[in-house]
């Protein structure tokens, strides 16, 4: 993974609650058993006519040029339904590194978490306040400061993350990559007979 400190640009909104994960990668795209590549596939249903490619809705907003960024933004309760890793997978190989919502299904946040994307929780109020910008506004997330700010208008509110994965996140390490890092002190650990 890639190492994640601070996002600061623009996102893409999605004003929409209860967005499930088979709205963000459809079942039929399970297949792949790698990470690359889901995210052309990302909202598939909601972003083209009949599953045509070459039939883009205009009113989705990963279809419209003013949106773009490293940042979505989406409505309450993102990432519910089924338990499938490729969702996260999805959101990070569109080129999302963070994902704003008011509430997270419990397994999508944890999925994110592992492979590299960052689920910010705000309040209602705050997320509601994001909405309201228009799409030059940009926003900062700085993981080691656990704060999320609307660059236009300097609110900022602060969101919590569980230490161990926002260590992972800071230093771009899997489970595995963390227990390395701490090899030496695991040696220590062994050779004192604890």
């Amino acid at each position: 993974m890639k190492p994640l400190r601070v996002v600061k640009s623009t996102f893409v909104p999605i004003n929409i609650e209860n967005i499930d994960t088979d709205q963000i990668i459809p079942a039929r795209f399970l297949k792949a058993t790698t990470k690359e590549g889901f995210g052309q596939n990302l909202f598939r249903d909601w972003r083209y006519e009949n599953d045509d490619p070459s039939r883009p809705k205009p009113g989705f907003p990963l279809n419209q040029s003013q949106y773009s960024g490293e940042i979505l933004v989406a409505g309450k309760n993102f990432g519910c339904g089924s338990s499938r890793e490729h969702a996260a997978w999805s959101i990070l190989d569109y080129g999302f590194r963070a994902v704003v919502s008011s509430f997270f299904a419990d397994i999508f946040k944890n999925n994110a978490l592992n492979n590299g994307v960052l689920p910010v929780t705000v309040s209602d109020d705050f997320l509601h306040k994001i909405f309201q910008q228009d799409h030059t506004t940009s926003l900062t997330i700085d993981l080691e400061k656990q704060t999320i700010t609307i660059d236009g208008t300097g609110e900022q509110e602060r969101f919590e993350i569980n230490d161990y994965k926002r260590t992972c996140m800071l230093n771009g390490y899997s489970d595995i990559d963390y227990l390395l890092s701490i090899k030496p002190e695991i040696e220590a650990f062994e050779k004192a007979g604890n």
